[in-house]
């Protein structure tokens, strides 16, 4: 039987079998093989520390020696800075293997090593979709020259970009590459479990969907894997959190992965008070901060790293025995991403330990443990109605080429959906109403507004499609630990002035408020404030939502559960015993107010508040489990106003505030601003499903 390295160059099967020392390679790696070196799109699916990046590598660097590509052939985008500073050693030492180069760019990247790159530019560029938006937008780089030889494309963690607005900013932005680069460009999506893979593959075909052969790798888990070992607790704090993860598993190597970064200093400075040698990672720590932490776990044991969702992402941090979560993660794909980083070496199997905090944490864990035990994996939906993005690339774009032509702009894009509808133009022919372009005879410049709105910073405030709140850079002396909320500097506070951050307790010497900047220096004891603006939460979603009502009925999830788990579900059964019923939806009073009982999830509530219109308490925003009702209703009255509304759906009215959230969105007309946003906080499908249930009624005396 031919070995499956044999369709890999001479030279690179010669070191993947002497050099790495592979008897073989995994089933994804050998499946992946011949579609890549045919030039198909691919989506390669495997779990975290599955092999996908030498799945996409080695093929191309097969076909880049025997096709003879020259200048820079392959990009590599991943969604973190810190996954490409993780990947750049592995992929160098292969690409050299055959005299090929890595490059690096991106933010913290220094603009020596950026100028030698575009003076020989390497055989693969490893960047974001920001840092490849500017390249194209500068004015010193000649991206033509330096995008001409392109090939393929590999977009690492693409189900990441897929779930929100980076996805579509970065297909525009390959679009744009591809016609650059004057041919169709390869495009390679690497990705955990999900639950929609020929679609999330047709998506990132873009423009190519129907035209490049494209085929989905997906080797399937091994038969002979041993089931996880997940356990389900509930701990009631913080504190006790600190506690179980010290007592338990001493002398092992632990992630801890929690859902936001003041969870993160607070659990991490209770460990350390336990005396477990403990590290720290999140968005907010100084890269240098965040890198030498990371590289210290990686190289300890008997040790605990603290994180965010930012190690869910396969950055390297060595061999881990166990896996810890804090709450539940946000669906079934990050549960089996983070489950993933365990049980990698021989004689281990995955696990995790996951401990719960409040009464809603412990149902919605169990809930998404009863999904995952289904096997169900929620699809990779990017957000619909992408018009803000659309406008951002027409400014961009306009930049790019310092003057568009006022009928062939719609070409940059190849007819990709969001350019091919009408609003595209309504969205042009706005800016240049409001001044961001304008017009000079038949083509497009950039406009005043525009220069005044971003032209700042040569533009760069254009290639992020997120706005990042305000934040302080804490330092200590010239080094920089972290960054903080301004509302930690601002908040009154007796005595001395103490932030949390990294997991140690500093005080404040001195604030820079015209810089953002402040000083600190490390001191002993607790108490430290840790404080960062959050997101606006997108709310549990109808499945998971449902899952739980199936866990007040009675549905267990297929893992152990601890006695202090056990003992609290049974009390939530109890109290929610009057809000579920197996075959409908529940109506009910308490007290002087009527809720309907939907457990259909935020974006569902939402959607049937609108509908309901008048039925609605208006005083009432909602949740994910039920929507308030006016509390005169009665079951006549009900079945006469719900009588045919699965056909009249209404999405969710928009607030004026909730438009800051979405950037670009105050370069749209405002009725397109406020149909996109709606369209995003709707659920309509679910809604229709919900209103077609029976609804029990429990209205004493109606």
């Amino acid at each position: 039987m031919t070995p499956p390295t044999a369709a890999l160059h001479p030279t690179l099967a010669y070191h993947v079998t002497n050099t790495l020392g592979w008897p073989r390679l995994r089933p994804l790696q050998a499946d992946a093989l011949d579609p890549i070196r045919e030039g198909r799109d691919a989506l390669l699916i495997a779990p975290t520390a599955g092999g996908k990046t030498e799945a996409a590598v080695f093929p191309l660097l097969s076909a880049m020696e025997e096709q003879t590509w020259t200048g820079l052939s392959v990009l590599y985008v991943c969604p973190l800075k810190a996954l490409l500073n993780n990947l750049l050693p592995r992929l160098e030492t292969y690409a050299n293997w055959l005299g090929r180069r890595v490059g690096l760019w991106h933010g913290d990247v220094p603009g020596s090593r950026r100028q030698a790159i575009l003076r020989d530019p390497p055989d693969i560029l490893l960047t974001t979709p920001e840092s490849l938006e500017s390249m194209l937008i500068s004015t010193t780089v000649d991206h033509r020259r330096l995008l001409a030889d392109l090939r393929a494309v590999v977009v690492d963690e693409v189900h990441a970009f897929a779930g929100d607005d980076r996805g579509w900013h970065l297909l525009f932005v390959l679009e744009r590459v591809s016609r650059l680069a004057g041919r169709s460009i390869q495009r390679i999506g690497l990705s955990a479990t999900v639950g929609n893979p020929d679609e999330l593959l047709r998506w990132l075909q873009g423009s190519g969907t129907g035209q490049r052969p494209a085929r989905v790798v997906s080797p399937g888990a091994r038969s002979d894997a041993a089931e996880p070992d997940i356990e389900l607790d509930y701990v009631g704090s913080i504190p006790n959190a600190a506690r179980v993860i010290a007592t338990l598993h001493e002398g092992e190597k632990r992630l801890v992965f929690c859902d936001s970064r003041r969870t993160v200093e607070e659990l991490a400075e209770a460990l350390r008070g336990h005396g477990v040698t403990t590290f720290v990672s999140h968005s907010s720590l100084a890269a240098d901060e965040r890198r030498r932490t990371e590289e210290a776990f990686a190289q300890s044991r008997d040790c605990v790293i603290v994180s965010t969702s930012t190690l869910e992402l396969g950055i390297d941090v060595g061999d881990l025995d166990r896996v810890v979560q804090i709450n539940a993660p946000w669906s079934v794909a990050s549960f089996l991403q983070r489950l993933g980083r365990t049980g990698r070496r021989a004689g281990t199997r995955r696990n995790c330990l996951m401990l719960t905090m409040t009464d809603d944490d412990l149902l919605t864990a169990a809930g998404l443990l009863v999904l995952w035990g289904r096997g169900r994996v929620e699809p990779a939906l990017p957000p619909p109605e992408p018009r803000h993005i659309v406008a951002q690339q027409l400014l961009a774009l306009t930049l790019q080429e310092g003057r568009i032509g006022n009928a062939l702009w719609p070409d940059w894009w190849n007819g990709i959906g969001p350019f091919r509808r009408s609003t595209a133009r309504q969205v042009l022919d706005h800016l240049i109403a409001e001044g961001f372009l304008e017009r000079d005879g038949g083509g497009l410049l950039i406009g005043p507004e525009a220069e005044q709105r971003f032209g700042r910073r040569h533009f760069m405030d254009l290639t992020a499609v997120f706005t990042a709140p305000p934040e302080f850079t804490v330092l200590q002396g010239g080094t920089e630990i972290g960054r903080t909320d301004p509302a930690v500097l601002t908040s009154a506070t007796p005595g001395r002035r103490l932030l949390l951050l990294a997991g140690r307790t500093w005080q404040v010497d001195w604030i820079d408020w015209k810089r953002r900047r402040c000083f600190v220096q490390p001191v002993e004891g607790t108490g430290g404030d840790a404080r960062w603006a959050s997101s606006a939460s997108a709310g549990l979603s109808h499945p998971l939502t449902r899952a739980m009502r199936d866990v007040v009925l009675g549905a267990d999830p297929p893992v152990r559960l601890t006695r202090r788990a056990t003992s609290v579900l049974a009390r939530l059964r109890e109290e929610h015993a009057d809000t579920v019923h197996p075959d409908a939806t529940v109506i009910a009073r308490e007290g002087g107010d009527v809720h309907w009982w939907t457990w259909a999830g935020q974006r569902t509530n939402a959607t049937l508040r609108s509908t309901l219109g008048p039925l609605a308490d208006p005083t009432h925003r909602g949740d994910d489990l039920h929507i308030r009702l006016r509390n005169d209703l009665d079951r006549e009255t009900w079945l006469q106003a719900v009588d045919g509304l699965c056909d009249r759906l209404r999405r969710p009215d928009v607030d004026d505030r909730a438009l800051r959230g979405l950037k670009f969105t105050d370069v749209l007309p405002p009725d397109l601003a406020r149909e996109t946003l709606a369209a995003r906080l709707a659920d309509l499908p679910a809604a229709a499903a919900v209103l077609g249930e029976p609804v029990r009624f429990v209205i004493s005396g109606r």
